[in-house]
């Protein structure tokens, strides 16, 4: 992908799309999971200064986006793919029970509906 359009100009959307088509679906679908992790993880409060951009809401959501995107695609990507996936997964899942002043019930945390109960 051509990222050095110069100001003023428009990029070309169509040499963009052809790009974009030769990427695998794994690819794609890793990419994004990481995406939703390093978020979710930012927002636990596991970055640096954690404390200053923790929010359990919005953490919450994508651990839950993650965990639907994890699962479903767990066949499509092979476990070679998934299994790491489902390891950072289930790391959230704790860390925001961990986080949580008052926890949620087994089976009610952040994408546990699509995971089932995460136990220590």
């Amino acid at each position: 992908m051509n990222d050095a359009t110069p100001a003023g100009e428009t990029p070309d959307f169509d040499s963009l799309t052809r790009d974009i088509a030769e990427v695998p679906a794994v690819e794609v679908i890793t990419t994004v999971a990481v995406h939703l992790m390093s978020s979710a993880a930012v927002n636990l409060g596991l970055a640096e200064e954690g404390e200053a951009h923790k929010d359990l809401d919005e953490a919450r959501k994508l651990i839950t986006a993650l965990a639907g995107l994890v699962t479903a695609s767990a066949t499509e990507i092979s476990n070679f793919h998934a299994g790491p996936l489902r390891d950072g997964l289930k790391s959230l899942q704790l860390a925001f029970r961990e986080a949580s002043v008052v926890p949620d019930e087994p089976g009610q945390g952040p994408g546990e509906k699509f995971t089932g109960p995460v136990y220590a």
